[in-house]
């Protein structure tokens, strides 16, 4: 088995046994990808991920952010702190 039985994983109501042994043998790969001297995997190469936080965190988007780079992702990140959203409207 290659792939999830389910499209999205949001929880663990609705896995199966396969996906979780998919999972873990997924998450020994990558345990081995950490140990090289390049901590790369071409799956996401030539894609750009834009991340979208609307409250503060950076260990979150500092996670996200390494997650998709050492999946070769281009990345973008934005804050709505930071920007036009976080504006007040005076009416």
């Amino acid at each position: 088995m290659s792939e999830l039985s389910v499209k999205h994983l949001l929880g663990i109501k609705y896995i199966t046994e396969d996906d979780i042994h998919l999972i873990f043998e997924t998450a020994d790969h990558f345990k081995e990808v950490i140990n090289r001297s390049i901590k790369k995997v071409p799956s996401l190469r030539d894609i750009t991920i834009a991340n979208l936080f609307f409250e503060n965190s950076t260990r979150t988007r500092l996670s996200f952010e390494l997650a998709e780079k050492r999946l070769s992702a281009d990345v973008v990140n934005f804050s709505a702190s930071s920007s036009s959203v976080k504006k007040e409207k005076h009416w």
